[in-house]
């Protein structure tokens, strides 16, 4: 206990100590917090880039220094003579930049110094000198801590050791950090703290930035790609009376204004389609959900959900476009149809495989549904395999019971799972050639459900009587069935064409481009538990 509050006093103390500095600059008429912009032209990555195109240029041809031969004393003198006369070279012609970052590393010796600034595209080391930057901007630099944040002007060099730097002749401080960043060789390791303070996670590690960065390009892409399939964004809303279009507990809050209770939304189908009946033949969202359920590895109550519906199409037309847009955004984001996660190489470049639910059951369960005749058949091959199910599940319920005991974690290259039963599917066609089941798929990657599609029901009398279903469920205590939406029926009524949609978990398909163990790697905020006031 006696060292833990001896470490808390030293914190405490170097925290006073950022506290005094911020004070002494004020009194001197140098808040930083004053100042409201500053002209960046550079990130510290095109510095690099244009210094090296610059260098390519000026010196192509220049022969290397000869040193065969040389004892220690003369390769030295060789090579700084070299050095000096490509310095002149490159100074006759300066790179003038003006960047902007956070001071992660200082070394101060007597009338100049070096720092290393990062900011958002990577890092550089820059040469302060008195010389350079007037004696007092030094010194104020001199008292400066890792974590502050400065504005730089001066021109591009490279050092003896043959690092691109910027020599500066202006440093700014443009916001002073109160706080003390981790220890720089061990980062910001703790994973509660990471996720509770990501902003810190971003600045300590370069991996879970690019992670994000990567992020934003795959939705971009996704965008990119529907764009050149004429499919129209829009926007649903996320407060609802009646959450419908997929199995879930949703969260419920009240609206004063209106004086109703009110959910907020599990799904996007049910107003989606609502605007494929207005017309809109090809319409997609990508949005936050909200479903009242556990977090782990792979769920986050409130995470983001694409979905998209094409009239005049079907589930196999969903299939190509799947696909096809999988295998764009490997290109893009992964730069190969070919990338690995969690050390096994996954292949978006072959045809991806297309099974049934019942052949799949088949081939590793070998058990064949299609020869199970009744409900108390089914439960009896459950209890056989110790496969847990409730008394209201018929044969579709234990068929895809047994799917979700043997077969999921099978399916590690992409592979498209048909032709579910229609007793978890309450939204979707039948197969006209079989009753029993609809004409559904999920794609499974790695053993996750990365997407589910359906040929929509469009029949209003049909989607009635399984709304009613629906509700027998809810009323038996199924707190995740579906309850009738008599707009979702007017709509229907009014008409709606032949339609394929699909609904594919944005997060899930993030962690696995970017090779991200788990979601909350790949939420910037993920769901916590808030923390009392005495562990803060």
């Amino acid at each position: 206990m006696a060292d833990n509050n001896t470490q808390n006093q030293d914190i405490n103390g170097l925290l006073q100590i950022r506290r005094d500095k911020l004070a002494d600059l004020v009194e001197k008429g140098k808040n930083p917090f004053e100042i409201t912009k500053y002209d960046v032209t550079h990130h510290t990555s095109d510095v690099k880039e244009l210094y090296t195109a610059h260098e390519n240029e000026l010196l192509a041809g220049r022969p290397e220094p000869d040193v065969e031969g040389l004892d220690e004393q003369q390769k030295r003198e060789t090579l700084k003579a070299d050095y000096n006369a490509k310095r002149e070279i490159m100074d006759a012609s300066p790179i003038d930049v003006t960047i902007a970052g956070r001071m992660m590393f200082k070394r101060v010796m007597g009338k100049a110094s070096f720092c290393n600034i990062q900011d958002l595209k990577g890092n550089i080391q820059v040469y302060v000198s008195k010389d350079g930057v007037g004696e007092d901007s030094y010194a104020d630099f001199k008292k400066s801590d890792i974590g502050d944040i400065f504005g730089i002007k001066g021109f591009a060099f490279r050092t003896m050791t043959g690092e691109i730097s910027i020599h500066a002749s202006e440093i700014v401080l443009l916001s002073k950090s109160l706080q003390i960043l981790p220890e720089k060789y061990h980062g910001l390791t703790d994973t509660d703290a990471r996720y509770r303070q990501r902003y810190v996670d971003l600045i300590m590690n370069s991996e879970v930035k690019d992670t994000f960065i990567k992020r934003s390009m795959i939705i971009k892409e996704i965008r990119n790609f529907l764009a050149g399939r004429d499919f129209m964004e829009v926007e649903t809303p996320m407060l609802v009376a009646n959450p419908g279009g997929a199995a879930a507990r949703p969260f419920e809050t009240h609206y004063n204004a209106l004086n109703e209770d009110v959910k907020l939304r599990i799904s996007l189908e049910l107003y989606l389609k609502r605007l494929i009946v207005g017309g809109l033949e090809r319409v997609y969202e990508i949005g936050r959900v909200f479903r009242n359920e556990g977090v782990d590895t792979r769920h986050n109550p409130e995470f983001t959900l694409m979905e998209l519906y094409q009239a005049y199409t079907d589930y196999n037309g969903m299939m190509e476009l799947t696909e096809s847009m999988f295998r764009y955004l490997a290109e893009k984001v992964c730069g190969s149809t070919k990338f690995t996660y969690n050390g096994i190489e996954i292949d978006f470049g072959k045809p991806f495989e297309r099974i049934t639910m019942t052949d799949c059951v088949k081939k590793y369960a070998g058990i064949d549904f299609d020869a199970v005749k009744t409900d108390e058949e089914a439960k009896t091959l459950a209890k056989e395999h110790n496969i847990e199910y409730e008394e209201r599940h018929n044969k579709g319920h234990i068929l895809n019971l047994f799917f979700e005991e043997y077969c999921e974690k099978e399916l590690v290259q992409p592979t498209f799972v048909m032709d579910h039963p229609i007793a978890i599917s309450p939204l979707t066609k039948k197969k006209p050639t079989d009753p029993e089941k609809v004409e559904r798929f999920e794609l499974f990657i790695n053993g996750w459900e990365m997407c589910n599609a359906y040929s929509e029901l469009n029949d209003p009398i049909d989607q009635r009587e399984r709304f009613a279903l629906q509700d027998a469920a809810a009323a038996a205590g199924d707190e995740e069935a579906e309850h009738t939406d008599e707009d979702f029926l007017n709509a229907l009524e009014i008409g709606m064409p032949p339609t394929g949609g699909i609904g594919y978990g944005i997060d899930r398909l993030v962690m696995l481009l970017t090779d991200s163990p788990a979601i909350r790697d790949v939420l910037l905020f993920p769901t916590m538990k808030t923390l009392s006031k005495e562990n803060q």
